[in-house]
């Protein structure tokens, strides 16, 4: 835990002042291709379906199955069930970039940290996405004994059988991205930067609060089974170890295009006192536009005297 503590506030990387309309474009491309690849890690749904299985019989041999009992409340009391519901539809999404403001507007030494953090983090459980496609347990068949809550309070929200999708759009969502869950990496990832960086007793509260009842909610809604939310606090715990390689990368790329793209500056030839604009016209010095008037010379004033010195 010391190093989730301490990482952020000791990293060390040069003073580069940062603005809302350069880091917008960067959390949406990341956030945009987080999104496509997600889509495109779908897998066969037997070997989903199989992943699902083998991790429930995994939790079950070490006494782990606590996804049952969650569900089963949740199923049975809408009070919980519904708020559960629009929990997981909703904080995800909105928490998580709340914190990320927060911490650019008042805590902005420690964003760039955070937001490398995060970034690195969700592109890795993209990864175990596609390795390991995963059936979360509210779609495996009914013997298994899960009930999908989301479904069910379906009248209650916007979303439909598709989890957090809504109606309608569940097949722009990738339901066997089960293997890690993000919704509790993200919200660990929230929890760590209120507990660390907020003041007074209400922000670190909810720093320890919002992680707890999200892993809760996860698995009582049967979205996720125990071992995806550890696998979703492990993501980011190595997203943390890189959080220091990955921006020292970043920096040396972004220093490599900067020196690639510097322009050198524009040279221009200084004019002398008798220098020639066009033809025979000169300037005198200190006049900004030529009289265009002739230069004289020896020969010039026909009586074979030189001609004056202008």
């Amino acid at each position: 835990m010391s190093q989730i503590d301490h990482a952020p506030r000791t990293e060390a990387v040069p003073e580069v002042r940062l603005r809302w309309w350069t880091e917008l474009p960067l959390l949406l491309l990341v956030y945009g291709a987080y999104s496509a690849g997600r889509l495109l890690a779908r897998g066969d749904v037997g070997t989903a379906v199989g992943h699902g299985l083998a991790i429930l019989r995994a939790e079950k041999a070490v006494h782990l199955n606590i996804e049952h009992p969650l569900n089963r409340l949740f199923t049975r009391e809408p009070w919980l069930g519904v708020p559960a519901d629009f929990w997981y539809a909703s904080l995800h999404y909105v928490v998580t970039p709340a914190v990320l403001v927060w911490i650019f507007r008042h805590r902005a030494h420690l964003y760039r940290a955070a937001r490398t953090w995060l970034m690195t983090s969700t592109l890795i459980g993209l990864i175990g996405f596609t390795l390991l496609p995963t059936c979360p347990p509210r779609l495996l068949s009914a013997g298994h004994g899960f009930v999908d809550t989301m479904a069910q309070y379906s009248s209650y929200g916007w979303w439909g059988g598709a989890a957090s999708a809504p109606k309608g759009l569940g097949g722009m969502t990738n339901q066997y991205a089960a293997m890690p869950s993000l919704h509790v990496g993200w919200a660990l990832w929230c929890g760590v930067m209120l507990w660390r960086n907020g003041r007074g007793p209400y922000a670190k509260a909810l720093g320890v609060a919002y992680p707890l009842i999200t892993t809760v909610v996860v698995m009582g809604t049967a979205n996720h089974y125990f071992l995806d939310a550890l696998a979703g606090a492990a993501v980011m715990g190595t997203g943390l170890l890189l959080t220091k390689p990955v921006t020292r990368l970043a920096e040396r790329v972004r220093n490599r295009l900067d020196a690639r793209a510097a322009v050198r500056p524009w040279t221009v030839p200084s004019l002398t006192r008798s220098s020639i604009v066009s033809g025979e016209c000169q300037t005198s010095p200190g006049e900004r536009i030529p009289r265009q008037r002739k230069a004289a010379t020896p020969h010039d004033t026909g009586d074979g005297a030189p001609a004056p010195a202008r």
